[in-house]
């Protein structure tokens, strides 16, 4: 299937690997499909782009690419929501945003996907030291261009 985006123009995506949301993504409730692209073979970050809306997509990527020890204090509950038994059957995104020069990461709202299924939800974490703004790494500085006349 085809679907348009505002970043990347028409985009071609099969539509049997498309994650849906039952409840949206935090801020958007009515979104539910996204698509996963890759943004490059070598590069840690995807773009989980809105079927239905060309102008919504976020930045995510897999936390423990920066975050070794993280690890998501999933409830059974929501677990079985998007029907997963076995954690091994989860993939965990953050969603990733940048500020300044930092690329951050919101530990306290992860993606949790069923890789079986594509049936995703994102959790709101009450554990404190999870942060919405965790840096993941610093973005080199552009070099500043000089003119000469």
């Amino acid at each position: 299937m085809i679907i348009e985006t505002s970043r990347f123009g028409p985009l071609e995506v099969d539509g049997d690997r498309l994650i849906t949301f039952e409840r949206g993504i935090l801020g958007f409730p009515d979104e539910q499909r996204y698509a996963l692209i890759q943004t490059g073979e070598q590069s840690a970050f995807y773009w989980m782009q809105a079927v239905d809306r060309e102008d919504l997509a976020f930045v995510v990527c897999d936390p423990r690419m920066f975050v070794p020890d993280y690890r998501v204090p999933v409830k059974t509950d929501d677990l079985a929501m998007i029907g997963v038994d076995d954690p091994d059957q989860a993939q965990v995104f953050i969603i990733v945003n940048k500020i300044d020069d930092v690329l951050t990461g919101n530990l306290q709202g992860p993606v949790v996907i069923n890789v079986r299924t594509r049936a995703g939800r994102q959790l709101v974490l009450s554990d404190r030291k999870f942060s919405t703004r965790h840096p993941l790494i610093r973005l080199p500085k552009e070099k500043a261009m000089s003119r000469t006349a």
